[in-house]
């Protein structure tokens, strides 16, 4: 099916995005105080788009590498990750504070998507008690590690660069009782030399991308698993995907699409030599 049927309706969601600003610092520091529900029912808008089925990759590169949709997809992608992060800190808070956290975290926004995204990893790498897993971009609510932990035992650490980002995860891992399995630091990608691990993940919100990977392939073995999360098809309006440009010097082993609701494709790769 032509995806051109979405331009109008995807350029009229732009649209009203715009009209909440920007999204720089300013404009997202005042959106903290704006009905969060409003721009999630745009959002849901672009959601149904992305999940068309009967759209194939190269009708969706049609959209996705258009000159004329770059300025509505920019700004689309820019309040998919704001929403995103929003709403990880507000459950982050709200676990802090709750009588019963584990409630409070299965009612994370996204939680069922978590379920069929690690379902789909558990298929390219072998996570169980004896595995150490790293997550780079773990955010405010490290929901693939705590995931990962109570699912298959495994010990995890997540790395965030920002200093009171990695605060408020170290403090949902320790109100959920999580804290001897997993570990949150303050870092970025070139951190992994100092650590031991058995599988590196990298978070499709990682940026910038070519140097991430760049530097990961400075500091692997051909031997080392590593996973990373991206975009693929229509779900790349909600976020630019990873290229073979960023992964130059890995092989692409395997890769698993999503499913239902969930966003993220996952893909096994290693360093080549």
């Amino acid at each position: 099916m032509s995806c051109y049927k979405y331009w109008s309706k995807i350029k009229e969601i732009s649209e009203k995005l715009s009209e909440y600003g920007d999204l720089d610092n300013h404009a997202e520091s005042a959106l903290d105080n704006i009905d969060i529900n409003e721009i999630i029912k745009l959002l849901d808008e672009i959601e149904i788009i992305a999940h068309d089925r009967e759209i194939d990759f190269d009708s969706a590169k049609h959209i996705l590498d258009d000159e004329k949709m770059n300025k509505a997809l920019i700004l689309i992608r820019k309040f998919y990750v704001y929403i995103g992060a929003r709403l990880e800190r507000e459950n982050a808070l709200k676990i802090l504070s709750s009588n019963d956290p584990n409630s409070t975290l299965d009612s994370f926004h996204f939680y069922d998507r978590y379920i069929g995204l690690i379902e789909n990893e558990s298929q390219l790498a072998k996570f169980n008690k004896d595995k150490t897993v790293i997550f780079i971009g773990s955010g405010p609510l490290p929901l693939t590690l705590i995931m990962f932990n109570k699912v298959f035992k495994c010990k995890c650490i997540g790395i965030e660069i920002k200093e009171e980002v990695a605060e408020l995860s170290r403090n949902v891992v320790e109100k959920l009782g999580l804290n001897e399995d997993i570990k949150i630091i303050v870092g970025n990608e070139k951190t992994i030399k100092d650590l031991d691990y058995d599988i590196l993940m990298v978070a499709a919100l990682a940026e910038p991308k070519e140097r991430v990977f760049a530097n990961i392939w400075e500091i692997v073995t051909e031997k080392t698993t590593i996973l990373y999360r991206t975009y693929t098809g229509m779900r790349a309006i909600l976020y630019s995907p990873v290229t073979e440009k960023d992964t130059r010097g890995f092989h692409k082993e395997v890769m698993i699409l999503p499913t239902g609701n969930t966003n993220n494709t996952s893909v096994l790769i290693r360093k080549i030599i």
